[in-house]
This record gives structure tokens, C-alpha cells and sequence, in this order.
């Protein structure tokens, strides 16, 4: 079994891009993915802080999705558009990384791989706003979880604490951007792949691995 630990944030257009490939991956190869949060910025002070304003934020960021839609496997999933025209400010993905570590909790890996995947293309797609706790727990309860149980763990402090320490994981592994992925606890990737690239990675691994 190869372990791979995916290191992500619910705003980030690459780790959009990223998942699904991933997805294909363990279809494929004998990989077991542990997902971990990167939470870029916590707040909205945080963000003024990287940007210099909210303004700039969005900007900026949404520069980011044009590159994103450029590399994506299907375009038409990254609404450029529709986050330009959205009332809100662009949001941080602290609660959202909350909400997906609560149903990790709650109920393992695999619902916390199919949360974030759902947010992300309520993010990227449907130009919602994943910074709001009740908009989360819509999209949770549209993906068939329990959005009480989900609401009542996402207050807890266990659950800020679970996330602080996935950052401080990544830290230890000088982790500065995401995704990255890290393959047993030891070969750590920081950019985004190719379905190819990921495909010739892992026979790599598991032909390597097979030999020893």
C-alpha cells in the first residue's frame, strides 16, 4: 500500500484541478490518500494582509483561476465569470477546511475527499460563498450528510485543533504551496501533475516498491 497525503485548501483552483486525477489514481495503483488541510489564509485580515485589500484579493486570485482553466481537464467547471460578477468578497477556506475536517471525523477519509471535492465545485463552479458556515452545511446536506451532526462538530474546539496541526504537519515538511502530495511519509510534491506524470509516477513507486 502506498500512502499519500493530500495537502489542500477548498479555494485553491489547482488542488480543483488536482483531485480528480487523484481520484483516478487509486483506481489504478494500490494508494491509500490521508487528506490534510492548508489553510492559505484564516480570515479576512489574513487575506488584506497577503493582498493589501479584498479588492486586490479577488483580483488576484481570480488571475490564478484564468491559469487554472487553462490546465484543467474541463475548462468549463472553472466560472471565471461568475466569481467576478459574485456580491461577496472572496472567501477564505478556513470553515470550509472546518467542516471537512468535522466530517472526516465523523465518518473517515472518504468523506472528507467527497465534501471537499463538493465545495470546491461549489466554489470554482457555482461561484458560491464556501467563507459562509451555512452555505457549507447546504452543500453538505445536498451530498446526502447529516449538516446537524456536521453543525455541531464544526464549533468544536478538537476540530480547530485537528486543523492547526495538519498545517503544522505541512510546515514540518516544508511545505509553502499546495496541492502537494506526499508519498509515504517521505517524497513530497508540490505542483500540480498531470494524469500522465501522476501515472508514471506511481508505476515508479509500485515497481520500486514490488522489487524491494
Amino acid at each position: 500500500m502506498i500512502k499519500v497525503e493530500f495537502y489542500h485548501d477548498a479555494v485553491c483552483g489547482w488542488c480543483y484541478i488536482m483531485s480528480p486525477r487523484l481520484r483516478k489514481i487509486i483506481t489504478k495503483f494500490n494508494v491509500e490518500v490521508a487528506h490534510r488541510s492548508f489553510v492559505l489564509q484564516r480570515s479576512t485580515e489574513e487575506m488584506i494582509e497577503r493582498f493589501s485589500s479584498m479588492e486586490n484579493a479577488k483580483h488576484e486570485i481570480l488571475s490564478h483561476w484564468e491559469a487554472c482553466k487553462i490546465s484543467a481537464d474541463d475548462p468549463s467547471t472553472i466560472n471565471i465569470e461568475g466569481m467576478k460578477a459574485a456580491k461577496f468578497d472572496y472567501p477564505s477556506g478556513y470553515q470550509a477546511a472546518l467542516i471537512v475536517k468535522s466530517a472526516e471525523i465523523l465518518w473517515g477519509q472518504e468523506a472528507h475527499w467527497d465534501l471537499f471535492d463538493a465545495i470546491q465545485n461549489a466554489h470554482l463552479r457555482e461561484s458560491r460563498n464556501i467563507g459562509d458556515i451555512n452555505v457549507l452545511l447546504a452543500i453538505a446536506q445536498e451530498m446526502g450528510f447529516d449538516a446537524n451532526a456536521l453543525q455541531q462538530r464544526v464549533v468544536d474546539e478538537y476540530i480547530v485543533r485537528l486543523v492547526k496541526q495538519d498545517n503544522a504537519r505541512a510546515m514540518k515538511f516544508g511545505i509553502k504551496t499546495i496541492p502537494t502530495i506526499v508519498i509515504d511519509g517521505r517524497q513530497v510534491i508540490s505542483q500540480v501533475m498531470t494524469l500522465e506524470q501522476l501515472e508514471r509516477l506511481f508505476t515508479t513507486i509500485s515497481t520500486t516498491t514490488f522489487s524491494e
